[in-house]
Order: C-alpha cells, then structure tokens, then sequence
C-alpha cells in the first residue's frame, strides 16, 4: 500500500495517524495479508465493541425514556452489516481496500467485505486514537440513523389505528390492562397488554401507562398483520382510514 492511498485514507477519515501501520492493517483484507494476524481481521473485531459500546452508550445518555428493550432494537438497527456497509461505501473507504487477486476479479465487493472494513477503521481509530476519536467518527455517521429508529417507532397513534381495526371487526374497543409494574414511585415502569374481541396479545413494557398502552397496541397491530417493523426500527402501518 502506497503512502497516497493511506493520505487519502486519512483525509476520507478526517484524522491524521501517529501509528500509519494501523491504518495500513486496517485496510489490508486477509485475501492478500502474508498472515493472518497482518490483516484487518482482529481490528474489525476491536471496531466491532467499539462500534456497540458508542452507540449503547449514546443511547442511554440521549434517549432516558428508553427501555433496554428499545434501546437494543434501536442499537442493532444501526450496527447492522448492512448500515455498516453503507457507511463504507459512503466514505469511499471499500475503494481503497487492498484486495487478493481473485477477490480483486470480482465485479462488487460484497458487503460483508465492506463492513468489515468499516469496522476494521472504527478499531484502528481507537486504537491510535482513544474512545473520543472513534466515538467522534462514528456517531458522526449515525447520529442521524439513530434519531430516526428512535423517532419511527413513536409517530404513530397505534391506540387509535387499533381502536378503528376493532371498530372494523364489529367488535368493543380494545381493553388495557396493567399486568405488571416495577421501580421506584418517581420511576416506575408498566407492563400493558391489550384485548381485542376476546383475543390476547403480547404485553409490552413502558416508562409510563400510555406509553406501554402504545406499544401494547404496535405488538397487536404487528400479530394481525397491520404493523412492520423494520431492521432499522421504523414502523410502517398499513392501514386506511
């Protein structure tokens, strides 16, 4: 690897390494690596923790009225391979990875191979430059993938879609019933499920009554077909009014 792609590298990055043989590595793939040990592999998995860790903890600093649960949905929506890929490719960091010959045939990188290396920079940056660097890289990148996974699962009405599915059915209004509550009285959280014509669905948990009611109403709208949700948490109701 020359020293104009590593420069290029770095400015792609927006950081200047004191250790350039760790970018190198990081952009090295085990296709070509002499070793193992002189490829990507062990810093994708570094940038992998680093990568969890960041977002986790970003999650619960940012978004205190989130449940582990949601906050877990939230966080592997956006660390996804997928995501991960994306990101690569938007840099232009899947550009300057050094291949082997036979995957250097390929028409496309797959994007597992694109992930990686996305991953592979994220440990590089931590290792040269500490948790502040790399968490500085990467939220830049997802911040605002994160605000809409939170945001999506929390535009709908889902009571009241559910309330108009009933009304459909012929059947009486759903019925909430708190099953379950945990925490201090400044703190406490519910556990709500809902009844539609005689027909138990999941419970959910929440912050509060209505929010647990919300999400009690989305895992119904989700068994009867009415709700989706997707890999990077966003909701999508098909219904008409």
């Amino acid at each position: 690897m020359d020293d104009m792609t590593l420069d290029r590298a770095q400015e792609l990055l927006g950081y200047v390494f004191a250790d350039r043989s760790t970018l190198h590595r990081a952009l090295t793939h085990a296709s070509i690596a002499t070793a193992r040990h002189d490829s990507n592999e062990r810093l994708e998995f570094l940038g992998d923790a680093v990568l969890g860790l960041v977002v986790c903890e970003y999650l619960h600093r940012e978004f205190p009225e989130l449940l582990e649960g949601e906050m877990t949905k939230v966080k592997s929506s956006v660390v996804s391979r997928r995501v991960c890929a994306e990101e690569a490719t938007r840099l232009g960091l899947d550009t300057l990875l050094v291949l082997g010959k036979g995957m250097q045939s390929s028409q496309e990188l797959p994007s597992s191979v694109a992930a990686a290396v996305w991953e592979s920079v994220i440990g590089a940056l931590f290792l040269d430059g500490g948790y502040e660097v790399a968490t500085t890289f990467i939220l830049d990148a997802l911040k605002d993938r994160i605000a809409k996974a939170v945001e999506s699962g929390h535009h709908h009405n889902f009571k009241s879609v559910l309330q108009q599915i009933a009304q459909q059915m012929k059947a009486p209004p759903p019925t909430y019933t708190v099953l379950d509550e945990k925490g201090p009285d400044h703190a406490k959280c519910f556990e709500v499920g809902v009844t539609v014509d005689g027909r138990v669905f999941d419970a959910r948990w929440g912050p509060n009554k209505k929010r647990a009611e919300q999400d009690a109403a989305l895992a119904a709208l989700e068994e009867l077909g009415i709700a989706a949700v997707n890999e990077l948490g966003e909701v999508t109701v098909n219904f008409e009014q």
